[in-house]
């Protein structure tokens, strides 16, 4: 134990004295969480229904029925502001989300006339299709309460009719309940921190872990282990120990940082979420080593670093909430490290789920380390 402990504790020191290390352990993951964080905080409430969207409604005359619709826009999280034209602002600039019906609403689907609704939002890509699904619920509704209403008073629809509609107690009702404790999709720091330190974890230890290797197999300082009186193993181990040590520096600054910068709210389960953060650690040093191990250049081994850490972060669901994304990219989380990391802390985290919910995560990930860093013994080699 003594060599290994040597050689992790000569690998680390190494690696701490690079300033491009320094930089990417210990300042970059804090402007990201910051800069992640502010850019997609309240991002949650707006999917949830929790904070009410701001739309502009251009319907001119529309009598009646634009109770009704407001009614049900509102019901859908929406803040209805309702005005016969749409111009810009004194800045030039259209509002953000417009609603258009034709003229004279109520009258023309008093006649039975065709009426048409038309919907333009400037929100960004994981918004939009949320809020037009909002909309096309609303005006469903509204359609709905309409043709009832129609119906009762034998085509004489009116005001009257759809207030009295309004009152009564609906025959079916659905009862929403969430799965753990917190209701909404996580987002703003609650998303980007635990994100941002695998995702960085990651990149770290599959790029400078790795190229340390590559540059001492080069350099022929890995020759040179072969020749002192230490086992093969206790080199890998070492060389595994050191990488080891660097995620966990890695992990315990992004939780400090975390939480006494950005006060990040790492719920009940601390121990286990320790745990989980580990686990991870022991797969991503296992990684590096096996990067490392089968790159033959400095080149390789960044490029192929930078390369595989930000494809599984975006696929893992580092970037964003992973439950906003189409169905095969859930699907795909659940084959990914970073996906089984990133599950664990949300169960853990920002759902309450327990900390039995994270087991069989943590014995996955601990699982394809021990597999992983078996092949990377198997690749090892000192020149």
């Amino acid at each position: 134990m003594r060599n290994v402990a040597f050689i992790a504790w000569h690998d680390v020191r190494h690696q701490l004295r690079e300033g491009s290390t320094l930089l990417w352990v210990f300042v970059l993951p804090a402007v990201f969480f910051y800069f992640i964080g502010t850019v997609t905080s309240g991002f949650s409430g707006t999917m949830s229904g929790a904070t009410a969207t701001p739309i502009v409604i251009a319907a001119k005359n529309p009598g009646f029925l634009r109770d009704q619709v407001d009614l049900r826009l509102r019901d859908n999280s929406f803040e209805p502001d309702w005005r016969e034209s749409v111009l810009p602002d004194a800045e030039g600039n259209l509002p953000r989300r417009v609603l258009t019906f034709d003229d004279n609403l109520s009258d023309r689907i008093a006649a039975g006339d065709n009426v048409t609704a038309s919907f333009d939002t400037r929100a960004s890509a994981l918004s939009r299709q949320y809020e037009i699904i909002r909309i096309q619920r609303s005006l469903y509704t509204a359609l709905a309460d309409i043709v009832t209403a129609d119906a009762r008073t034998g085509g004489a629809l009116t005001a009257a009719a759809l207030v009295e509609l309004n009152n009564e107690t609906r025959v079916w009702q659905l009862d929403v309940a969430a799965a753990g404790q917190r209701q909404e999709i996580p987002s703003g720091f609650d998303q980007a921190i635990p994100g941002i330190l695998v995702m960085f974890t990651l990149l770290v230890l599959l790029t400078s872990g790795a190229s340390m290797l590559v540059f001492e197999r080069n350099k022929g300082l890995l020759r040179r282990l072969a020749y002192a009186p230490m086992t093969r193993t206790e080199v890998v181990a070492g060389k595994w120990g050191g990488r080891m040590v660097l995620a966990v520096l890695q992990i315990a600054s992004a939780v400090l940082i975390g939480t006494f910068v950005f006060n990040m709210q790492w719920g009940p389960d601390i121990p286990m979420i320790l745990v989980v953060l580990l686990a991870w650690a022991a797969f991503c040093a296992s990684a590096g080593l096996l990067l490392g191990s089968l790159a033959k250049t400095d080149g390789q081994a960044s490029g192929l670093g930078v390369l595989v850490a930000n494809a599984l972060a975006a696929l893992g669901g580092c970037w964003w909430p992973i439950e906003i994304t189409p169905a095969w990219m859930q699907s795909l989380q659940n084959f990914l490290p970073t996906g089984w990391a990133m599950d664990a802390l949300h169960q853990l985290i920002s759902f309450e789920a327990g900390a039995l919910a994270a087991v069989p995560y943590v014995l996955t990930l601990l699982l394809a380390s021990v597999v992983v860093g078996a092949v990377a013994v198997r690749s090892f080699r000192y020149e």
